[in-house]
């Protein structure tokens, strides 16, 4: 936990530096803003796959530390060129965070895998979830304040520190047991294998189609948010700072709460009511927030839809991670990744087409009535323990010689 809160400082930072910094060498100009963001998204279709499966080959521990390591020796040479005033480093320096983070997150789910009991996953999956919600609260005024205050210079020379730290930290784990592997297999045939385990597993099945939904429903909505404060609330655009702090404090109520429940159990078995009751409230919220003419309305529906997604977010990846054996945990998080992203940018390309075509409030009823077709995807999960003592896990094709770690 330590090291993934340096590795949210330092993520806020870069971002917010980044950001700030093409837009003022650019004079604002879009397109430089949009290939920052290919920058950051493109890695993640090619190397995702790629780092999952390598991730269920390699030793979890070092690849992470290995991962921060890395991170640090590419921000010294990106740092020596923008001083130098080659500005289009920070380019580099977004794909090379993008890729790194593709072979480390699905390490770090492995080692959540390894060293926390199934029964205390939800609570730990909450408590993390409580703070990704801090930092969706304070991570922009903190990257803002480090830029404006130090320059692109300052930003970009602390993450050399954070990322020292971080893998600092990461020394401390207990040391990962090398993979037993009696025969070399292809990456490819490792995927494949991949492949093979979640067809014959119903509940990863059911939550793909069900994170493809959500990513889609949110894909559509998120860049028109601007235009429900300027053309709905008619409110001015920095009005919607307050409205994303507002969601993000529903998440940090909703992590809490999720956290506190599920360490009492209380979720357990439930998985299938919560999420089925929380799509549709979330669909129906959204609908709310698209006709919503009241800015209090729409910051209780913002506030309703962060409690609901931080409690289906807890659910959701407890699911996942006690669905999954280990050695395939990195593969299906591999899979998951570019998932969520393309239907996420899928929604997001159609969005303002879909706007011109229809209207902002009919893009938003669509995106809740996608929500609420989620609900029904939800019928399909099973709940309760993922594994009942004593079942066996479903047999399914597998490359020759990959063996438990």
């Amino acid at each position: 936990m330590a090291s993934d809160l340096l590795q949210q400082i330092g993520i806020w930072i870069r971002n917010m530096a980044l950001l700030y910094f093409v837009v003022a060498q650019t004079n604002g100009d879009p397109i430089a803003v949009s290939l920052l963001t290919v920058a950051e998204y493109a890695p993640i279709f090619i190397f995702s796959i790629i780092g999952g499966v390598l991730a269920d080959r390699w030793r979890p521990k070092r690849t992470m530390i290995i991962g921060d390591l890395l991170s640090l020796l590419s921000i010294a040479p990106i740092l020596w060129a923008v001083q130098a005033g080659y500005w289009q480093a920070v380019f580099v320096a977004a794909g090379v965070s993008a890729i790194v983070s593709q072979f480390s997150q699905p390490s770090s789910m492995k080692m959540f895998k390894r060293y926390v009991p199934d029964s205390q996953v939800g609570s730990a999956i909450a408590f993390s979830q409580t703070m990704s919600s801090l930092f969706i609260i304070g991570g922009p005024v903190l990257g803002t304040f480090i830029y404006t205050r130090y320059g692109i210079s300052f930003s970009l020379s602390s993450l050399l520190v954070l990322f020292a730290l971080s893998a600092l930290c990461l020394s401390l784990l207990p040391k990962s047991e090398p993979v037993d592997r009696t025969e070399r297999t292809s990456v490819y045939a490792e995927w494949k294998s991949g492949l093979g385990y979640v067809k014959g597993k119903r509940q990863l099945l059911v939550l793909f189609g069900l994170f493809a939904l959500i990513a889609l429903s949110a894909g559509l909505i998120q860049p028109l948010e601007i235009f429900l404060i300027t053309e709905r609330l008619q409110l001015p655009e920095a009005s919607l700072q307050w409205f994303t702090a507002v969601s993000g404090m529903g998440m940090l109520l909703g992590g809490i709460l999720a956290g506190v429940l599920s360490a009492g159990g209380h979720l357990l078995g439930k998985e299938r009511r919560i999420l089925l009751l929380g799509t549709l409230v979330f669909g129906a919220a959204t609908i709310v927030e698209g006709l919503s003419l009241w800015p209090f309305l729409t910051g209780s529906m913002r506030l309703m839809t962060g409690v609901l997604l931080a409690f289906m977010q807890t659910v959701m990846a407890t699911i996942m991670l006690t669905s999954v054996e280990e050695r395939y945990v990195g593969r299906i998080n591999g899979l998951f990744t570019p998932l969520f992203t393309g239907f996420l940018l899928l929604g997001t390309a159609c969005a303002g087409v879909y706007m011109h075509a229809t209207s902002l409030t009919f893009v938003f009823i669509t995106s809740g009535l996608i929500l609420g077709a989620a609900s029904f995807v939800t019928l399909g999960l099973r709940s309760g323990p993922a594994l009942a003592p004593g079942e066996s896990v479903a047999v399914v094709p597998r490359a020759p010689g990959l063996e438990a770690e």
